[in-house]
């Protein structure tokens, strides 16, 4: 039974540190590229690029390096590797989830979340079900049984990957971290009661690109209404002890986040050659 912290995106986040991540094509290069990149964990985006499950499944064994293996034991990628799904939170479409999760993905990102009814249904989706009245039931699990390959791609044994594959920090011992995105202004006005009502939720992911639309100011991110619904947003979620995340990070604006309070800085890098440049640039701090 191993007892070592899988997911470095959650490891990152229980020292006290940011977590500092990358957006990433579905490309075994990338992959390569990536896995010993600078960053506590990456995110293979599917909502704007192609959803394609076996592509994600080679990309994934592309970030496992056997010279870590031998050398340190370490069974997880270094850098860990988390999917951001198609399926926006009124969809409410589980099969998304299920998929990159049984692929071995240890955590997913939602697009879209605006309501409590979608936030559980986006943490309830990355969990298996439980029996009724046990602890840390709600909310109950809907992730279909089907964990051979997620078990082996994690290095466990069935029993050890059912223990482990639970969302945190709901579960203290889950490996799966959720994200939300807030994007809208709808979002913002019910994100006390998703905080307040939803536990499970691993970080909230400010959607600027999409927010600024809604606000009518289109990837105007200085403009003072799109500053103060993000303000709002970083407000609630330090309310309830939730950590936020911003997707737009460079080597610029990366001291002045972290001072605003986010933990989850997530970069955009224009070309995978230049992912650890910036990387190094980001983890200097």
């Amino acid at each position: 039974m191993t007892t070592t912290r899988l997911n470095g995106i959650i490891r990152a986040l229980e020292s006290g540190k940011a977590a500092h991540m990358a957006f990433a094509k579905l490309d075994k290069q990338t992959a390569i590229e990536m896995s010993d990149a600078p960053y506590d964990g990456i995110v293979f985006e599917m909502e704007h690029n192609p959803y394609d499950v076996s592509a994600l499944g080679d990309a994934m064994q592309y970030m496992l390096s056997r010279k870590q293996i031998a050398e340190s034991g370490a069974i997880a990628p270094q850098v860990t590797p988390i999917a951001r799904i198609p399926a926006n939170g009124v969809e409410m479409n589980q099969s998304f989830a299920k998929q990159v999760l049984d692929r071995g993905c240890y955590g997913v990102i939602w697009p879209h979340i605006a309501t409590v009814e979608q936030a559980c249904n986006a943490v309830a989706s990355c969990r298996y079900a439980r029996p009724k009245g046990a602890a840390l039931y709600e909310p109950k699990g809907v992730r279909g049984d089907g964990p051979a390959n997620a078990a082996r791609y994690w290095g466990l044994s069935m029993a050890d990957y059912y223990r482990k594959a639970d969302v945190w920090p709901l579960a203290p011992e889950g490996e799966i971290v959720v994200g939300l995105m807030c994007e809208s202004p709808e979002a913002i006005e019910n994100l006390d009661d998703i905080l307040g009502n939803v536990p499970g939720i691993g970080f909230i992911l400010i959607g600027e690109g999409d927010l600024s639309q809604a606000l009518g100011y289109p990837r105007q991110y200085e403009h003072p209404e799109v500053q103060d619904a993000m303000r709002r947003i970083v407000e609630t979620c330090h309310k309830h002890k939730v950590v936020v995340g911003n997707p737009h990070v460079t080597a610029k604006n990366h001291r002045r986040l972290m001072d605003e309070g986010y933990r989850i800085l997530l970069s955009a890098p224009q070309r995978t050659y230049g992912v650890v440049s910036l990387a190094r640039d980001l983890a200097g701090y």
